[in-house]
């Protein structure tokens, strides 16, 4: 009936949630499996548009429990893994390193063994990786290549390597057709409000001061949502098996000119620097992620949504979708420690 059976973990969450919808969107003939834990930055709101679709089945469960990821595996005859779940805020990591390295790589480690365990079922398995594993970009280093080897400089971005190095020994050892993707930052809609954009867009809606980390001058390369959501859907569909993908732009900020063109945006007229608060600054802040992404283009992949399309769109959507989550209030802080479960 179906011509692919995809399992997308992490689908409450932010980036998957899009993948998802868009999917759904393209193809009639796919059937989607949506898999989340539900931890504090998912919600089913992400998921509104599709929840009802046919050819969409929704699954609570986590990456840990082999038995029920075994279950899953069988009972939807899945044939594609599409594997975003993990903890992915970096100040968190700090104070909670040893469940960065539960979810991220032994979590990734359980996929990766029922994954084999359902071959020759299974024809991809595509490895959501970060920029951050390969450490901070230097005068020395130019743009990361996806054979730069990998520098991860803090515990988030550890786990992250560490799933790759687990991901890579798969590919060799069992032959698991697998993928890599390693992608700049993303923004946009959907987005739980303990990242930059989404939370100083927060705070400003609750007229509160911009808390802005060190100095505001590290580099970031920010790439809207629904192009990132075409990148995976070009990768599942033309991805070289045994290939690592960096989805990448051009574009670059510094994360104070980032506050100062929401509060441009958001209040015009206003003294910017009233506006922020300058707080210390992470324990390890890389000073810039670059990559190289020209592999990716050559499937027919750029990023088309510009900066500042995108930031107007981000800014409307959490305008109009105050009550998307239960409660944002622990995430506002400076340097958020949010553990609380999201039932929506």
């Amino acid at each position: 009936m179906y011509s692919k059976r995809i399992l997308v973990t992490g689908a409450a969450g932010f980036i998957a949630s899009h993948v998802v919808s868009l999917l759904l969107q393209n193809y009639d003939d796919y059937l989607v499996v949506g898999y989340d834990s539900m931890e504090y930055c998912a919600s089913l709101n992400n998921l509104s548009g599709v929840i009802k679709n046919d050819n969409f089945k929704f699954v609570e469960g986590n990456i840990l429990n082999t038995d029920f990821l075994m279950f899953v595996f069988k009972e939807y005859a899945i044939d594609h893994v599409m594997h975003f779940a993990a903890q992915s805020h970096v100040d968190n990591s700090f104070g909670n390193s040893i469940e960065f390295t539960r979810t991220n790589t032994l979590g990734t480690h359980t996929m990766l063994e029922v994954a084999r365990l359902h071959m020759p079922q299974v024809k991809s398995f595509i490895y959501v990786s970060t920029d951050e594993v390969y450490g901070e970009n230097t005068a020395d280093s130019g743009a990361f290549r996806e054979d730069y080897v990998l520098s991860p400089q803090n515990p988030y971005a550890a786990s992250k390597a560490a799933g790759e190095m687990l991901a890579r020994s798969y590919y060799h050892s069992f032959k698991l057709p697998l993928i890599i993707t390693r992608g700049n930052n993303t923004f946009g809609p959907h987005q739980y409000p303990e990242k930059l954009i989404p939370k100083f867009i927060n705070l400003i809606l609750r007229d509160r001061k911009c808390c802005l980390h060190g100095d505001g001058s590290n580099q970031r390369s920010f790439v809207y949502c629904t192009d990132v959501a075409e990148a995976f859907q070009a990768i599942l569909h033309k991805g070289e098996i045994g290939e690592i993908y960096n989805i990448g732009t051009k574009f670059e900020i510094s994360n104070r000119d980032v506050t100062e063109s929401l509060l441009k945006a958001m209040k015009p007229g206003c003294n910017v620097d009233e506006l922020i608060e300058y707080v210390r600054d992470r324990k390890i802040n890389d000073k810039r992620y670059w990559v190289n992404y020209e592999k990716i283009k050559k499937l027919g992949w750029e990023p088309k949504v510009s900066f500042e399309e995108g930031l107007k769109k981000t800014i409307e959507w959490y305008k109009t979708n105050t009550n998307h989550w239960d409660n944002i209030t622990p995430s506002l802080d400076a340097h958020p420690l949010a553990r609380q479960k999201n039932t929506k």
